[in-house]
């Protein structure tokens, strides 16, 4: 069910890495028809393409729930998930206070002052989807380092059909300030844009299907956006130590998610590659969501068996995934020669789930090998730094000829031009 592969060479893990490639040519042309005429007509082409595409008709004033309506789900929810959503807030917040940054200032002896000042984004857009990917714990992971940075102003958008009542209370926990009933490629593209109804935000954050990620994708340069992320990742890094039942735990915990799901055990046990297939098909048995786990795992799931720890750690650089569990004696140790994750798990007690939920920092991570480069959302996306510079006519006369020499260099004489007639003779 779920195929065995030995390592090195590496080579025979190219097949099964991450190749991103771009969008397909028809979601491509359809996404910039609707952006455009978004951009050109507004709230009438947003209320066509939501009647068009989710069967359902709203007059623009009608798109806007009451915050009574939404506020009050706090009281609907079972108590037990009021308190867990509450406890989700708390930990993400708190641990995301610790992102803020507060800027500096260097003065120089005679005066002269270079630094950097640090301001939050004036409104976010926060993407709220239907369908598998409802979950009030991304709006929490999208919403608080939002409010954590200072945005004054968090847009929610949700399928117009509505979204549950948990959701609701999240938005209401998570400082979520307006929720406009729209989806789709037309909400990216008011968000963006802003229409007569809704307002243009700064950044736009949070999951979606192919359609809204294409249109995030188009938007780039109107509006910031969080990331392109692609489907969740679990790469777990596993010594003789590993219990198989919970090894298959965990792999399954991941690809329950849908069908493009990636589940990956990394070992160094030829005991537990040989015993994890029959662990897997045991606990498959009794899982609610058999269908989609198995699914993934017969797509995308492997167990890689590797000769030590080192290269255990380097599949794990060459995979480069969103989520790496480690359950093996010094974990931490090994987690310092990990160079490309987006978020580590360390030792057997720790397993993915915390972080989707109440661990504290955003669970909204880089997909597809981004890590590589790409870190995890936090306070730091929703914040702009802007640099200051002050100099004293003393410090402006001892640095002239070097920009007037550089700015001569370049061809730029007005350049020069403007230092040399405030220079002293």
């Amino acid at each position: 069910m779920i195929p065995v592969l030995a390592v090195p060479p590496f080579e025979a893990l190219d097949r099964f890495l991450p190749r991103r490639a771009g969008p397909d040519p028809a979601t491509r042309e359809v996404v910039a028809r609707i952006l455009e005429d978004v951009l050109e007509r507004g709230d009438a082409a947003v209320r066509e393409y939501t009647h068009r595409f989710d069967g359902v008709d709203l007059a623009p004033d009608e798109w806007e729930l009451e915050p009574g309506s939404w506020q009050s789900a706090l009281d609907r929810v079972e108590s037990r998930l009021r308190a867990a959503l509450v406890l989700a807030v708390d930990r993400v917040s708190d641990y995301h206070q610790h992102q803020r940054e507060e800027g500096f200032r260097i003065t120089q002896p005679d005066g002269s002052v270079v630094g950097m000042k640090v301001t939050p984004l004036d409104r976010v857009g926060l993407y709220i989807p239907g369908g598998k990917a409802s979950y009030p714990s991304s709006v929490i992971m999208n919403a608080v380092p939002a409010l954590v940075a200072g945005v004054q102003e968090i847009i929610a958008v949700v399928p117009p059909q509505g979204v549950t009542d948990a959701v609701l209370a999240a938005c209401a926990l998570s400082g979520v300030t307006r929720i406009l009933r729209i989806g789709g490629a037309q909400a990216v593209a008011a968000l963006a844009y802003g229409t007569a109804t809704v307002p243009r935000v700064d950044k736009i954050v949070g999951p979606g299907n192919r359609w809204v990620a294409e249109a995030k994708r188009q938007v780039v340069g109107q509006v910031g956006i969080d990331m392109i992320a692609g489907p969740t990742e679990l790469l777990l890094v596993a010594d003789g130590t590993a219990i198989a039942a919970r090894v298959a735990a965990d792999l399954i915990a991941q690809a329950e998610h849908d069908e493009d799901a990636t589940s990956w055990c990394v070992t160094t046990d030829p005991a537990l590659a040989q015993a994890l297939p029959a662990a897997l098909e045991r606990a498959l048995a009794g899982a609610t969501r058999q269908k989609i786990a198995r699914a993934a795992l017969e797509r995308n799931g492997l167990v890689i068996l590797v000769p030590s720890m080192r290269e255990a750690i380097q599949v794990a650089n060459l995979r480069a995934p969103e989520h790496l569990q480690i359950v093996a004696d010094g974990a931490e140790r090994i987690a310092s020669s990990v160079r490309h994750a987006g978020a580590i798990f360390l030792g057997d007690d720790t397993p993915e789930p915390v972080g989707d939920y109440v661990a504290g920092p955003s669970h909204v991570l880089p997909t597809g090998g981004t890590s590589r480069y790409a870190s995890p959302l936090g306070v730091y996306d929703f914040v702009k730094r802007t640099s200051v510079i002050r100099y004293t006519r003393e410090r402006l006369a001892e640095d002239a000829a070097s920009i007037i020499v550089l700015a001569e260099a370049e061809g730029l004489d007005g350049h020069a031009e403007a230092v040399r007639v405030r220079a002293p003779s």
